[in-house]
């Protein structure tokens, strides 16, 4: 297992290195810059501007001193918001974004693993055929349409629950319905398949004929094979749920990471979208390492591979 994770840490370099790359020149390559939205100033005052932020510089330098920059943890200042680096504007950012994901996932979990298993339960009753045809349709439904329809029925219609900003728990609870809803309805389907193919093995039926109660049987002998396939899911499903946050802090005016994104990518800040890119993928490889292990853990054939 140490080899494994040893790894799996050394391909993070070279993945780094690649993704670092190729959003440094990208984000140059788009059209427009980061000072073009300023009042018409003297090309003087524009040169004095730009050596300010080294973009006077040969590209291929600018590119060595940001790469020299990031072993030392420097992202460089912030081309729109030079009151803090981007470091801090990251870490600011950041916590705010891993929390609405958070709640996304254990919202996603709860409502997933729940009908999942009793879906399976009820096989190819009404309950099971409506569980997951509920679960299709959150499949279908992408954030951006869910989003407004809540907004539109518990913000403008019952006026219910807030629809802007990020400080009390009644904030939180439309967004984290918002993110996990499409994860739920994935996690309740995979669930539901694994549960039925576990559910006949023979260690079950021989766990009933024990005369073990039911709910032993399921929850404790059943779950921990029915759910392997949630479990390899999680990883790319946390990255998902990051990643996902572009769409709902902006529909909700969240003070998050991915809100910060995407302003940065509209306003060319050039070092806010390197730096958030990278966090995200640190973030994103860490995330399916640690789902690699967990499955590791439940199923002895994987560590024995």
């Amino acid at each position: 297992m140490g080899l494994f994770i040893l790894k799996r840490f050394a391909e993070f370099v070279p993945t780094l290195f690649v993704i670092v790359t190729v959003t440094f020149f990208l984000v140059r390559l788009a059209p427009g810059g980061p000072f073009d939205s300023e009042k018409r100033v003297s090309p003087e005052v524009l040169a004095q501007i730009e050596a300010h932020y080294n973009m006077d510089r040969p590209l291929l330098r600018q590119y060595a001193d940001y790469l020299g920059g990031l072993l030392r943890l420097d992202f460089g200042p912030s081309f729109r918001k030079p009151s803090r680096t981007v470091r801090e504007w990251l870490f600011m950012r950041l916590p705010i974004s891993i929390e609405l994901g958070l709640y996304g996932l254990a919202f996603a979990l709860a409502l997933g693993l729940g009908a999942g298993i009793i879906a399976s339960l009820r096989h190819n009753s009404l309950l099971d055929h409506g569980t997951m045809g509920l679960a299709m349709l959150g499949i279908c439904v992408p954030a951006f349409v869910l989003g407004p329809l809540l907004v539109l029925v518990f913000g403008l219609w019952t006026d219910w629950l807030p629809v802007m900003g990020w400080t009390t728990p009644a904030h939180k609870i439309l967004p984290s319905i918002t993110l996990g809803a499409a994860y739920a309805a994935y996690i309740a389907r995979m669930t539901r398949g694994g549960m039925l193919e576990t559910l006949s093995q023979d260690f079950i039926r021989t766990a009933r004929a024990k005369g073990l109660r039911e709910s032993r049987v399921v929850l404790r002998h059943g779950l921990r094979s029915g759910i392997q396939p949630v479990v390899a899911f999680l990883g790319p499903a946390a990255a998902g749920l990051l990643t996902g946050s572009f769409v709902v802090e902006t529909i909700f005016h969240i003070p998050g990471l991915g809100r910060e994104f995407v302003e940065s990518a509209f306003n060319r800040d050039y070092t806010m979208i390197s730096g958030a890119v990278l966090v995200y993928a640190v973030l994103v490889m860490g995330l399916n390492l640690v789902s690699d292990l967990a499955l590791a853990w439940l199923d002895p054939r994987i560590r024995a591979r």
